[in-house]
């Protein structure tokens, strides 16, 4: 296999830094010499766990204001706690978003969320049967949404006539599929 040009970054300035991201433009020397200028959002990472008890997936219905919908969702939030392990993230917001606590996690997957301008990268989880305790809601969006379950047998049709259309959540339940063999 032959190795890939290299792409090298020459600078970077930061044009935003907000709540949940960092607005930046980076200047990168292209392998033909060529200088080529991006911007860039700058994401700390996220983390989202499909929790199946028995034959129902838990989901949450959330507004998502850069949208302007409420979608249907697995539980996830945002990597913003220093030093926390991604499974450790998962288990805290499992529990503050659907009120569900597990000890045993299965990694399903890992990936780059829009790589054509965000380096935003996620973890997904599975829960197999985690137990009911209190929910610790953290912002006025969980306030608001609703969790909902559905039979795992649903889930391929929901994709299929855009009932589910968020990316993780897709992913995630497909994977989840797979592993369960369904």
């Amino acid at each position: 296999m032959t190795e890939l040009p290299e792409f090298r970054k020459l600078s970077e300035t930061p044009i935003y830094s907000g709540f949940a991201i960092d607005v930046v433009t980076a200047d990168f020397e292209a392998p033909n010499g060529e200088v080529i200028t991006r911007d860039v959002v700058k994401h700390g990472g996220a983390v989202s766990v499909v929790p199946v008890i028995g034959d129902e997936v838990v989901l949450v219905r959330q507004f998502r204001a850069a949208c302007e919908v409420w979608l249907l969702e697995i539980p996830a939030g945002k990597r913003d706690v220093a030093g926390e392990a991604p499974e450790e993230t998962a288990k805290r917001e499992l529990i503050e978003e659907v009120g569900l606590q597990t000890d045993s996690l299965t990694e399903l997957a890992q990936f780059y969320n829009a790589v054509g301008f965000c380096n935003e990268y996620s973890y997904v989880y599975l829960a197999q049967d985690p137990v009911e305790v209190p929910t610790s809601h953290d912002g006025v969006e969980e306030e608001f949404m609703r969790v909902e379950r559905y039979k795992l047998d649903a889930v391929r049709d929901m994709i299929a006539t855009q009932q589910i259309t968020d990316s993780k959540t897709i992913i995630g339940l497909l994977l989840t599929l797979a592993h369960l063999g369904k």
